[in-house]
Parts: structure tokens; sequence; C-alpha cells
């Protein structure tokens, strides 16, 4: 009887140790969600720190009128009323036409061309 429940007890740990190392949800299933639960806390530390950026942008457009007015003059392109806008227009290259060259005349030598 002793060496029976042994047997039994042998197989039953084969059978867990198999479910464990070789499974789809064993130890391979348990390093792979560790590595996603990294990347994720990676994606939101980046998105945590973003969230802290524009907080504080909401927060200085709220209570700060330099912010708004850099926007208004940025995004809307307003002026100050005791300000002159000057607009630079960069200037347009103008293509040059060649002169009309004369008709080439009958009485010009004939061009030599190299003989081989």
């Amino acid at each position: 009887m002793a060496k029976w429940f042994a047997g039994v007890l042998v197989v039953v740990l084969v059978l867990l140790q198999y479910r464990m190392w070789l499974s789809d949800d064993g130890i391979s299933e348990t390093l792979r969600l560790a590595q996603a639960v990294e990347s994720q806390k990676t994606t939101n530390d980046g998105l945590r720190e973003r969230n802290a950026q524009l907080a504080a942008e909401v927060a200085d457009l709220k209570d700060g009128f330099s912010a708004l007015e850099e926007r208004a003059r940025s995004e809307l392109g307003m002026v100050a009323p005791d300000e002159t806008f000057y607009q630079v227009v960069p200037r347009v290259a103008q293509s040059v036409a060649p002169a009309t060259a004369p008709a080439p005349s009958s009485t010009a030598a004939p061009a030599r061309s190299a003989q081989r």
C-alpha cells in the first residue's frame, strides 16, 4: 500500500511539474505577463508625466495672463492695441529669360567635329 501511495504521489508531482513548466498557462505565460506589466508601467510613467505637463499648462492658462497672451499671438495672430504689426513677405525669385540669341548665319564657318 505504501508503494502504491508513493507511486500516486510521484505521478501527481510529475503532472503538476508538466503543467507548471510546459503548458500554456505555466511559467512561460507568467514571464510574458511580467514583461507586459513592465511595458505598461513604462507607458504609464510617460503618460503620467505628460498629464502633469498638461495640468500645469491648464493651470497657467487659467491663472496667468502671459500664457494666454502667448497663445493668442501664436495661434490666432492677435496684436496688442499699442503694437504695430509688420509682415515680411519673401521676395519671389524672378526667372530671367535669356535674351534671344541671333539666328546663326549661313556665312559662319561650319563647326568642326572630332574624327576618330
